[in-house]
């Protein structure tokens, strides 16, 4: 169910100029950053694109969800790491993008990390949002 904007705790506010061959800045300044296309989409690779941004902010968010479905669950998730590949090629609408979310929880065993993770995806805002709209494969 998506939330009411009186619900809102928080709103980022960022502005691309030039799109996919420019900058991208946060209102607050915290993040300013060029961007390019990568090489392997004939771009000059010198700065850092969306997708790589995409899965900087998709790891971090999944790993919350993780914390947050390990203390409901009393597991133990200290020192583990979420990586998030984001993948982008064309599809027939134009272009799509896939996402690959790796875990590895080395205070659990393979079949509860394995529970932990469809949890978090569960619960995720990143999975929620994306949920039906580009494919989402998760690996521990």
């Amino acid at each position: 169910m998506p939330i009411q904007q009186s619900d809102v705790l928080y709103t980022a506010v960022a502005t691309a100029e030039n799109g996919r061959d420019g900058r991208v800045a946060t209102d607050d300044g915290k993040l300013d950053v060029v961007v390019n296309p990568p090489k392997e989409m004939g771009g000059s690779g010198a700065g850092t694109n969306p997708e790589q941004l995409f899965a900087a902010g998709y790891s971090a968010c999944f790993q919350g969800a993780l914390g947050v479905v390990a203390r409901q669950e009393n597991a133990d998730v200290s020192g583990s790491t979420v990586t998030a590949e984001v993948g982008i090629g064309k599809n027939d609408e134009g272009f799509g993008i896939i996402v690959r979310i790796s875990a590895v929880i080395p205070n659990v065993d393979a079949a509860t990390a394995r529970e932990l993770v469809e949890k978090a995806h569960q619960v995720c805002p990143y999975s929620k949002a994306t949920r039906g709209g580009i494919t989402v494969e998760l690996a521990v």
